[in-house]
C-alpha cells in the first residue's frame, strides 16, 4: 500500500423505513421496519478501508447524536477524521422510504456535513488518492472549499464520481472540476449526461461490469453473475475497492476486475455499506478462474 484515500464528500444518516406504499398528501403509513445506519460517503470509505486502503475522512461532520453515530461507525471501519466536529450543527439525515416494488424515494435533510468551510488544513502526500463527489458540488460551502483546494494539491491522484444529480451542478463549476481530474468513476448514465468524458475513466454498467477507457485504448471488463438482493451502494462499493487497488500500484485495469467482484458481492446482501473484505473478493475471483 503506498498512501491514503482522501476522502472529501459527504458521510450521512440514512433512515431507511420499509414501507407498503408511499403516503397519501397529508397521509400516513405504518413501516414494517426501520433502520438508522451511515450512509453517503460512508460507503465508498467503507469499501476501500476492508480491502486494505488507509482512509481519511476531510468532510464535515457535526456535534450531536448523528454525529456521534457517524464517527462511531467510521471509527470502527478504522477511518481517520480529518477536522473537529462543527459546532453548531449536527450531521445530516436522509429519510429513505422504500416501497413493496423496491423503488425508493429520499427527504434530505442537509446538517454540518454540507457545509465544509476550508480544507486548507488538509495536505494530501503525491501517492495519495482524493476522492472527490459531484454532491459536494451542490453544496455552496464545499464547492468553494474544493474549487480553491484542488489546484493546489502536490500531484495527488483525483478521482471523481459525478453521482447521480450530475445534471444539477453547475457546468462551469463542472467544468472546472473536471480540469483537475485524473480519473472519472461513473455509471453509464452519468457518462451520456457528461457527454466528453477525460481521458481515463471507468463506466459502470451493472452487472454488466464496466468499461475502462484510456489514452489509446477501451476495454470492456465484464461483471460477475451473482443473485442480486439490494443493488444499494453498489457503485460506491466500486468506487472505494477501485481506489484501494490503485493505491497498492494496480494497473486501472486490474483495479477494474477487483471493483467488479466486489460490487457483485455487495449487491447480494441488503443495506448500503456491504463491501466485502479482500479475503472474499480473493475467493470469488479464484472461484471464477
Amino acid at each position: 500500500m503506498t498512501g491514503q484515500l482522501v476522502h472529501t464528500g459527504q458521510v450521512v444518516l440514512d433512515l431507511v423505513m420499509a414501507v407498503p406504499a408511499l403516503p397519501p398528501p397529508g397521509g400516513d403509513v405504518l413501516a414494517s421496519s426501520t433502520n438508522l445506519v451511515p450512509g453517503g460517503g460512508f460507503n465508498v470509505m467503507a469499501a476501500a478501508a476492508r480491502s486494505g486502503a488507509r482512509v481519511l475522512y476531510a468532510g464535515s461532520h457535526g456535534t450531536g447524536g448523528f454525529g456521534d453515530l457517524a464517527r462511531t461507525a467510521l471509527a470502527a471501519e478504522g477511518v481517520e477524521l480529518a477536522h473537529e466536529p462543527t459546532s453548531e450543527l449536527d450531521t445530516g439525515v436522509v429519510v429513505v422510504l422504500v416501497d413493496a416494488t423496491g423503488e425508493r424515494t429520499f427527504a434530505t435533510g442537509t446538517g454540518a456535513e454540507g457545509r465544509l468551510r476550508t480544507l486548507a488544513g488538509v495536505h494530501p502526500a503525491k501517492d495519495d488518492i482524493v476522492y472527490v463527489t459531484g454532491y459536494s458540488l451542490l453544496h455552496e460551502a464545499n464547492r468553494v472549499a474544493l474549487l480553491g483546494w484542488l489546484p493546489r494539491l502536490p500531484g495527488s491522484a483525483v478521482l471523481f464520481d459525478p453521482g447521480p444529480l450530475v445534471a444539477a451542478i453547475d457546468p462551469g463549476t463542472l467544468g472546472k472540476i473536471l480540469s483537475t481530474v485524473d480519473i472519472l468513476s461513473c455509471n453509464a448514465r452519468e457518462a451520456g449526461v457528461l457527454g466528453e468524458l477525460p481521458p481515463v475513466a471507468v463506466v459502470r454498467d451493472g452487472a454488466n461490469g464496466c468499461q475502462v477507457r484510456e489514452p489509446g485504448r477501451t476495454t470492456d471488463v465484464p461483471g460477475f453473475p451473482v443473485d442480486a438482493v439490494d443493488t444499494t451502494g453498489a457503485g460506491d462499493t466500486h468506487c472505494g475497492v477501485l481506489a484501494a487497488e490503485l493505491l497498492r500500484g494496480s494497473t486501472l485495469l486490474d483495479a477494474a476486475v477487483r471493483a467488479n467482484a466486489a460490487a457483485a458481492l455487495s449487491v447480494t446482501r441488503p443495506g448500503p455499506a456491504t463491501a466485502p473484505g479482500r479475503e472474499e473478493i480473493d475467493q470469488l475471483l479464484e472461484a471464477t478462474r
